[in-house]
């Protein structure tokens, strides 16, 4: 059996994916909730090279559950073609075809495998027809300006 790729995004309302900060300014019970069905059901994590970068000065000494306790005992892979500077136990770098990469991990045993946050690697995903759901939770604002997960459309078929 296949382990299922999901990918969970925060978006503002127009669909800017970049910087939730901005546009979420409360992070309330029911979409804590969600994000612990969420993970869940993972045990391991696809990061872009940004995300990571990001993530990995913040959540290694962080108390923010149910978050904190998931991501840093999650095996993480990176899509970056450098050497990561910054060390998060349970990491290991995705260096050539990200496609052809995820496709062999989710052909492995485990439990599903996530995507959170990393815009670009969730567009490469969904453009390689990886991706078997797509969990949004969508803020009430406008953003209209930022990365948006949809910047490249995406196709049906």
């Amino acid at each position: 059996m296949t382990r299922k790729l999901i990918v969970y995004e925060l978006l503002s309302l127009d669909g800017v994916a970049e910087d939730p900060d901005a546009y979420i300014t409360e992070f309330d019970d029911v979409m804590e909730d969600n994000l612990g069905r969420v993970i869940a059901t993972q045990d391991t994590v696809l990061l872009g090279r940004r995300t990571y970068d990001d993530w990995a000065v913040f959540w290694p000494t962080s108390d923010v559950e149910p978050f904190a306790s998931f991501i840093n005992a999650v095996d993480k892979f990176v899509a970056t073609s450098r050497p990561v500077e910054e060390p998060w136990s349970n990491t290991t770098v995705i260096d050539g075809d990200l496609v052809e990469q995820v496709t062999e991990l989710k052909s492995r045993s485990g439990a599903d495998i996530g995507v959170h946050g990393s815009i670009e690697v969730a567009q490469a995903l969904l453009e390689g027809d990886l991706v078997d759901e797509l969990r949004l939770v969508v803020a009430p604002a406008l953003q209209e300006h930022g990365r948006k997960l949809f910047d490249r459309g995406c196709h049906a078929d």
